[in-house]
C-alpha cells in the first residue's frame, strides 16, 4: 500500500473542505472535462487545464498514483444549453468550408500543442466522443429500461423529475427556474430535461451521425462524459474537475444520468476552477469575442510558462484577472525567478540525505506542503519559494533542492535550469578574463570578450551576484 500524505480539498458537492480519501489507496481515479474542439482554446479555457494539472501533480507529489482520463468533445455539443441550435463542430465546418472531422482533427492538434507548451501532463487516457458512440447508446438504453427517458420529435430526453437529487451539485432552485432563461420548453416535460440522443433533421446532411435504436442521429453533449468516465474509471471514481460554468448544467446532468443508470454515487470529489476575467469583470469567451489564445502570447514575446506562473499566483477558486499589465508583471517575476536560480552556486552538490539538513530547510519544506496540501494553495506555495531564494541561512544545495522539489507541482521548468547550463571550458575562461577587465574598468576589452562569447553561441548577463552564462 502506498503511504500518502494528508490532503484537504474543497468539494463542490457539499461546499466544504474535506480530507481526501481515495477509493483505492494505491491509485486515484480522476476525470477532467476536456475541450470541445470546434475552435481554438483560449487562455481562459487553459486555466482550467492548468488547475487540473496542478491537482494531479499535487496528488502525485503526496505519494499517489493517478489515473487521469480526459475527453475530447468532437460531436454533440450544441450552441445552446436548451439542446437547440447547431452542433458546434458542424457549424464551424460550414463556416470554414470543410468537414466536422477535419475541424476536430485541427483543433485537437492545437489543443495538444497548447498543453505541451504549458507543461500540462498528457492524461493517462485521452478519449474522443466519436470513438465511443456505442458506449453512449448502451448507457441511454439502460436509462430507457429504468424509465428515465422519453422521446420527442427531435430526440431522446432525460426526465429530471424522476431523479430526486437533481440539482444538488449546483444547489439549483428548480421551481424558480424560468422557462426560456436556461432552456426553451418545446416538447420537454420539465424545464431541466436534457437530450441524451438527438435525431438528425429531415433532409439534413451531417458529417457525424449514427444509427441507434431510436433513429439516426448523434449523442447529446452530456452523455459522453458519463459513458467514457465510467468505462475507464468505474461506476464510482474519486475526482471530477472542470470550470465553474460546468456546474449548473453539464456536471449536474452527468450526475443525474450516471447515478440513475448505476444506482451508485458517481463521483466523490468535485473540484471546479473559477473564470479568467478581463475588464469590467467580464469573462473571456468566444461568444463575447474577447479571446486571447496561447499563440497570441507567444507571438508577442511571452513565454507560455509566464502565463502558467500568472495562474499559480491566484487560487484556483478565485477569479483570475487578466490584462497585459498583469501578464507583464508575471513574466518579469518569472524571469527574475529563473535568474535567481542561475545565480546559485553552480558547483552545488546534489542533496542526498535530507535528515542531515538544517532546521530552516525542513521548515520551508513543511510550509510548502502545508500550502499545497490545503486545497492547492499555490499562491502561498510561490511565496514559500521566494522565501527560500531570499534566505541567506540556506546553502545553495538546500535552495536548489527545495526549488526542484517545489517545481514538481509548479512545472515551470525550474529544475532544468541548472542542467541546461553546462558551459564549455573555453567559454568559462573567456568569461573569467572579461570579469577581470570589468573589475579593472577596462570596458573596451571587456566588451570585445563579450562579443566573442556571443559569436560562439552564448550570452553573458551581469547580476548583483556575478555573471550568468547561457546558451543562446
Amino acid at each position: 500500500m502506498i503511504k500518502s500524505e494528508r490532503i484537504l480539498l474543497r468539494n463542490t458537492l457539499g461546499g466544504k473542505l474535506e480530507v481526501f480519501i481515495p477509493l483505492n489507496p494505491n491509485e486515484v481515479t480522476m476525470y477532467t472535462c476536456g475541450p470541445t474542439v470546434y475552435a481554438r482554446a483560449h487562455i481562459g479555457n487553459m486555466r482550467a487545464y492548468i488547475f487540473a494539472d496542478i491537482l494531479r501533480r499535487t496528488l502525485e507529489y503526496a505519494g499517489y498514483k493517478v489515473k487521469q482520463v480526459m475527453n475530447i468533445t468532437d460531436v454533440g455539443h450544441l450552441t445552446s444549453d436548451a439542446d437547440e441550435g447547431e452542433d458546434k463542430l458542424q457549424k464551424s465546418a460550414k463556416e470554414q468550408r470543410t468537414t466536422a472531422w477535419e475541424i476536430s482533427k485541427k483543433y485537437t492538434e492545437l489543443f495538444l500543442k497548447d498543453i505541451s507548451n504549458l507543461n500540462i501532463q498528457r492524461p493517462s487516457i485521452l478519449c474522443k466522443a466519436t470513438d465511443h458512440i456505442q458506449e453512449q447508446i448502451e448507457l441511454v438504453k439502460i436509462l430507457e429500461q429504468k424509465g428515465f427517458t422519453y422521446i420527442t420529435s427531435d430526440g431522446v430526453y432525460y426526465d429530471t423529475s424522476k431523479f430526486p437529487k437533481y440539482g444538488e451539485l449546483a444547489k439549483l432552485n428548480i421551481d424558480g427556474l424560468k422557462a426560456g432563461y436556461r432552456i426553451d420548453m418545446g416538447e420537454k416535460r420539465n424545464k431541466t430535461d436534457f437530450a441524451l440522443w438527438k435525431f438528425s433533421k429531415p433532409n439534413e446532411k451531417r458529417d457525424m451521425e449514427w444509427n441507434s435504436p431510436w433513429g439516426r442521429g448523434f449523442p447529446g453533449w452530456h452523455i459522453e462524459c458519463s459513458a467514457m468516465s465510467m468505462k475507464y474509471l468505474g461506476e464510482t471514481f474519486d475526482v471530477h474537475t472542470g470550470g465553474i460554468d460546468h456546474i449548473p448544467v453539464h456536471h449536474t446532468n452527468e450526475i443525474a444520468q450516471s447515478e440513475a443508470a448505476t444506482g451508485k454515487k458517481f463521483v466523490n470529489y468535485w473540484l471546479h476552477s473559477n473564470f479568467l476575467v478581463i475588464s469590467k469583470n467580464e469573462k473571456m469567451s468566444k461568444s463575447l469575442g474577447n479571446i486571447v489564445d496561447l499563440d497570441t502570447l507567444i507571438n508577442e514575446g511571452y513565454d507560455p510558462l509566464a502565463y502558467r506562473y500568472l495562474c499559480l499566483n491566484t487560487h484556483y477558486r478565485k477569479q483570475l484577472i487578466y490584462g497585459k499589465s498583469f501578464l507583464d508583471s508575471a513574466s518579469n517575476s518569472y524571469n527574475l525567478l529563473k535568474d535567481k536560480i542561475k545565480e546559485l552556486d553552480k558547483s552545488a552538490k546534489q542533496v542526498e540525505n535530507l535528515e542531515k539538513l538544517g532546521d530552516k530547510f525542513k521548515i520551508y519544506l513543511k510550509n510548502f506542503k502545508s500550502a499545497v496540501f490545503n486545497d492547492l494553495n499555490t499562491p502561498r506555495g510561490i511565496a514559500v519559494m521566494w522565501g527560500v531564494l531570499k534566505d541567506k541561512e540556506l546553502t545553495s544545495e538546500e535552495k536548489y533542492y527545495l526549488i526542484c522539489d517545489f517545481d514538481k507541482i509548479f512545472a515551470l521548468n525550474l529544475s532544468k535550469i541548472r542542467y541546461e547550463n553546462n558551459i564549455p571550458q573555453d567559454i568559462k575562461e573567456l568569461a573569467l578574463r572579461r570579469e577581470k577587465f570589468r573589475k579593472n574598468k577596462q570596458w573596451v576589452e571587456a566588451d570585445k570578450l563579450r562579443e566573442e562569447i556571443i559569436s560562439k553561441g552564448y550570452s553573458i548577463k551581469d547580476t548583483s551576484n556575478g555573471y550568468v552564462i547561457e546558451k543562446i
